[in-house]
């Protein structure tokens, strides 16, 4: 079975439910479902690749992104395309190698292009319906986690859950 060599994602409306939260005093709030965190042990646990490409500029988005130990943060990204394709050039590989996962009017270009395409349940219809991976979850509801364990398949999971968590023991 192939498998991506890098797995890209959009964050509001994918790691979070798109919604903002600003309190009284200035500060801005976005809630990550802490699921979505397996998605990248999975990913690391094969030895593909992962990144965040945003529109948005956050301390918020670094923090998770570090957290997680996320191999690319790309914030403030007005033409995801673009990036993308510099990133393909600079890594030496196709936007068939690339799995993505976007929900909104900004991914589409991308969307269309990559070789596995993920679209949270919540996204408009004319961007779910370009999804080459089908979701059942909502944005912030571990939609990233479900993206990748859909793509690896459930014999990878399980070869991935007896290696990691049986050899702890």
């Amino acid at each position: 079975m192939k498998l991506p060599k890098l797995i890209l994602t959009d964050i509001d409306g994918v790691w979070t439910d798109g919604g903002m939260y600003y309190d009284q005093t200035g500060n801005e709030w976005k809630k990550f479902h802490t699921y979505d965190s397996a998605g990248v042990l999975f990913a690391h646990a094969l030895g593909i690749r992962v990144g965040i490409i945003t529109g948005e500029t956050t301390r918020i988005v670094e923090r998770r992104a570090s957290k997680l130990k996320v191999d690319y943060l790309y914030q403030g990204v007005r033409d995801k395309f673009a990036l993308v394709e510099g990133l393909c050039s600079e890594l030496g590989i196709s936007f068939a190698d690339i799995a993505y996962i976007g929900d909104d009017l900004n991914d589409y270009r991308l969307l269309t292009s990559v070789g596995w395409a993920g679209v949270p349940a919540g996204a408009p219809e004319y961007i779910r319906t370009i999804a080459t991976v089908g979701l059942r979850k909502r944005g912030g509801e571990g939609c990233f986690r479900e993206f990748v364990e859909t793509i690896l398949g459930p014999d990878v999971i399980k070869d991935l859950l007896d290696r990691i968590f049986l050899t702890e023991q």
